[in-house]
């Protein structure tokens, strides 16, 4: 699917999402990340052993919300999406989202640097998407 135009801009201009994955039993893990969104999909990174990357490998359906808080609550905006999640291995691509999350938070190489032997990269492709407050 397609992310409306105003959903996919919240996207791309927020700073953190937060990502929910389950096991394959179904327990739930919610937590937040940096991402980038490139070609109407979502990527963040995370560390080869996590507990995403041990979710999604046993379940790779994955949500992700983005959503900006005001005290005035006319102004609350967000997007949700549902959607199906793809581990990225070390490679050309690796390399080229890592540098598209390099552009987009300039901290990372020096704070926490994403490195292709020992972390993973997520790509998140949209299967359904809603979202509040874009007008």
């Amino acid at each position: 699917m397609r992310l409306k135009k105003s959903a996919a801009k919240l996207l791309d201009r927020e700073r953190v999402c937060r990502v929910a994955t389950a096991d394959a039993a179904g327990t739930p893990h919610v937590v937040p990340v940096c991402h980038v969104l490139r070609d109407g999909k979502i990527y963040f990174a995370t560390g080869g052993r996590s507990r995403k990357v041990r979710d999604l490998a046993a379940n790779p359906r994955v949500a992700v919300t983005v959503d900006v808080y005001t005290e005035e609550w006319g102004h609350i905006m967000g997007v949700a999406v549902q959607g199906t999640a793809r581990l990225i291995g070390a490679g050309a691509e690796f390399r080229a989202v890592r540098k598209a999350l390099y552009e987009k938070y300039p901290q990372y190489p020096v704070e926490s640097a994403i490195d292709e032997r020992t972390d993973a990269l997520v790509e998140v492709t949209p299967v359904r998407a809603s979202d509040w407050g874009l007008g």
